[in-house]
């Protein structure tokens, strides 16, 4: 493929947003691409451009009843200069990991993450990154509640950095919910695709609640294994094909637990997870319940996977 990727990087001015940006060496992206980094205001400020005027009944050596224009307030000002201020620091850091990148910023005021979501969809990006639990004294919104909103409602896949356990240079562990749908097999390819670091690895886990839901009108349990092993295979041999380590398992249990638990216990680093409209009633449901949860309570990074057209 010659075309770049594309990825929106929330940033409003806190720790975890910058956890955000630190995290992204270890996230396999490519070496060129196109990022925009973008600031959401949700004070509502008065455009730089617009002048207050007002009488002066002050008994100066104006005459009474004359106009006086007046600049912006001083906080205002202040936080424009704040903002330009985060935007630029951002880019360095992102700069300093990926020199070859072509870098834009973008500031503006409303809702945070409808802000984002409808900037990413104009700007045709593939991945949206967000901090999460993010909030600070100088940030008007958390981007804990963004990054839910953000991570259900984006058309393309969606980045959710959690914490600050990234290590630099060191190896990745990559964990994919695996549940033999469409979505599912686009969060494989994705993973196999990127550029990770040596010593990598990934681990698939399929949680057999999920597919016998799905064989629900199959009580043969023999065909319910066997489908579950025919997906399993090839996510193998798709990832296998990568520099990856691999390793896998399936468990009895609600995907939305035994994804988390096993990520837990394994240590791992970020959790794929695929999440579509497949037309499939419920797919739909079910897709979007997992990915939800996961998103909602794992304690590592998030990636909710979209096939983008």
């Amino acid at each position: 493929m010659n075309e770049r990727m594309r990825i929106v990087i929330a940033c409003d001015g806190s720790e975890y947003a910058d956890n955000a940006i630190n995290d992204l060496p270890r996230a396999g992206l490519p070496r060129e691409a196109e990022a925009l980094i973008v600031n959401v205001q949700e004070k509502w400020l008065v455009p730089p451009a617009i002048k207050e005027v007002v009488q002066d009944f002050a008994g100066t050596s104006e005459s009474a009843g004359a106009k006086t224009v007046r600049a912006k307030s001083e906080p205002e000002i202040e936080s424009v200069e704040d903002e330009n201020l985060l935007l630029n620091k951002a880019t360095e850091k992102l700069t300093a990991f990926f020199p070859e990148w072509k870098i834009e910023t973008f500031a503006t005021h409303g809702s945070p993450s409808f802000q984002i979501i409808r900037k990413a969809r104009e700007w045709n990006a593939g991945l949206i990154v967000v901090g999460s639990h993010g909030k600070d004294k100088n940030t008007i919104y958390s981007l804990g509640s963004v990054s839910q909103k953000i991570a259900n409602e984006a058309t393309c896949s969606v980045r959710v950095v959690r914490g600050n356990a990234w290590k630099k240079g060191a190896p990745t562990r990559i964990l994919i919910g695996l549940d033999g749908t469409r979505a599912a097999q686009w969060a494989v390819e994705e993973v196999s695709q990127r550029m990770w670091m040596p010593g990598s690895e990934v681990r698939i886990v399929t949680a057999k609640d999920s597919a016998q839901n799905k064989q629900k009108f199959d009580k043969d349990a023999k065909k319910t294994d066997e489908w579950i092993n025919s997906f399993v295979e090839k996510a193998e041999r798709t990832l296998k094909s990568s520099t990856l380590g691999f390793s896998k398992i399936i468990e009895e249990g609600d995907p939305k637990k035994t994804i988390i638990t096993i990520a837990d216990e394994w240590g791992a680093d970020c959790i794929f997870i695929g999440s579509c409209d497949t037309g499939n009633f419920y797919e739909n449901i079910l897709l979007g319940s997992v990915a939800t949860a996961v998103v909602a309570r794992a304690h590592c990074t998030v990636e909710v996977v979209r096939h983008k057209n």
